[in-house]
């Protein structure tokens, strides 16, 4: 637990140690230069003590055990207290150091320069040395500005962090359900797309044996791809475009001559690192809904690549009532498509859906590089 507290927030601890470090070791640098007293020095390491205690205090212990649980007046009340207890205790470090005040409270007279220069040939005069301002107000006021400054920015820093670590769960939870999705993808390319190619492949091998035995080995290609090829997070585009072919070609074994297929990837490209099943689903939904047994119908499908970034289109006749996507059997859905284009290239893509009256078109633009 320890060990994976200090790897999550290793650049706040390297970030509060070299803030410290360059707190600690700059009246070093003022004593040498500046030649300034003992007494500011103690002073001055009492105060970033204090200051520390009030930072800490806030940032650890008030704000996530009230702020956070939604007890906002105790947290307001513990804040009152904290500033406070850190005020006495600042004012009596400063009558120890400096010792401005006697016991009652009343203010010492300072004592005169050591270049005052009098006439000593009378009595001094009364007010004739020049006085302290007065210390206590400054003090207070000093000490206000800076305890609230540091209250409202550990309470303002707490909270960026706590926001972030929120935002960052929720990204690995969805993450993570695309992962779960993705594996349900898998298992349903298509579980009807499956049972009807092996049906067809029956039937072929009473009539071709040849296109029956490319016909299954195409089948098991596929199958060894969903089943190892996709398991390592990213595949190459050659291994992604050759599974698109092979379901492509299983796809034709049901096509009528009435269908009008147009596939164009490319021949040379380079070989670039994407993310498995990408396009299947658009392709799936395509032969689903583009495919006519009555009427004419036509399915395009084209991929190009050019400099990192890979253009991908695919547009089908709308056959029947149907409405050119299917947000449930379609794989995981085309909505859960776009989401999960959405958490791998944020920014980086361009996904548009084109519905005309009898054409369904997708277009993807996906910047690798």
């Amino acid at each position: 637990m320890k060990k994976k507290f200090f790897e999550s927030n290793k650049l706040q601890i390297i970030l509060h140690l070299l803030a410290w470090a360059i707190l600690l070791l700059l009246p070093l640098y003022s004593v040498k230069r500046l030649q300034i007293g003992k007494d500011f020095i103690w002073l001055y390491y009492i105060n970033i003590i204090i200051n520390g205690g009030i930072f800490y205090t806030n940032y650890f212990f008030i704000i996530p055990k009230f702020f956070f649980n939604g007890k906002k007046y105790l947290y307001y009340i513990s804040i009152t207290i904290l500033f406070f207890f850190f005020y006495f205790v600042s004012d009596r470090a400063n009558q120890v150091v400096f010792k401005y005040y006697v016991p009652d409270g009343r203010r010492r007279e300072a004592p005169p320069p050591k270049h005052y220069d009098r006439d000593m040939s009378g009595p001094p005069r009364p007010n004739s040395f020049p006085m302290r301002p007065p210390f206590r107000e400054m003090h207070l006021f000093n000490y206000g500005s800076t305890a609230l400054f540091l209250i409202f920015f550990s309470l303002g820093l707490r909270v960026m962090e706590r926001h972030s670590r929120i935002e960052k769960l929720q990204k690995e939870l969805e993450r993570e359900k695309l992962n779960s999705e993705l594996a349900l993808l898998k298992n349903q390319i298509s579980p009807h797309f499956f049972f009807n190619t092996l049906n067809n492949i029956y039937s072929l091998i009473s009539i071709n044996s040849e296109d029956s035995q490319k016909a299954v080995l195409k089948l098991s290609k596929m199958m060894r791809y969903l089943l190892y090829e996709t398991e390592h997070g990213n595949t190459r585009l050659s291994d992604e475009i050759e599974f698109m072919t092979n379901y492509i070609d299983l796809m034709k074994l049901r096509m009528s001559d009435k269908v009008r297929l147009s596939v164009h990837f490319p021949g040379e490209y380079e070989n670039l690192n994407i993310p498995p099943l990408l396009f299947i689903p658009f392709i799936e939904n395509a032969f689903k809904h583009g495919i006519s047994f009555r009427d004419n119908s036509f399915i395009e499908i084209t991929i190009r690549c050019s400099g990192g970034n890979i253009f991908f289109r695919c547009a089908n006749s709308l056959s029947g009532k149907s409405n050119g996507t299917d947000t449930n059997s379609s794989g995981i859905g085309l909505g859960n498509v776009s989401k999960r284009l959405e958490l791998l290239f944020p920014g980086k893509h361009e996904l548009k859906i084109n519905k005309m009256h009898n054409t369904y078109e997708v277009l993807l633009n996906i910047l690798l590089k």
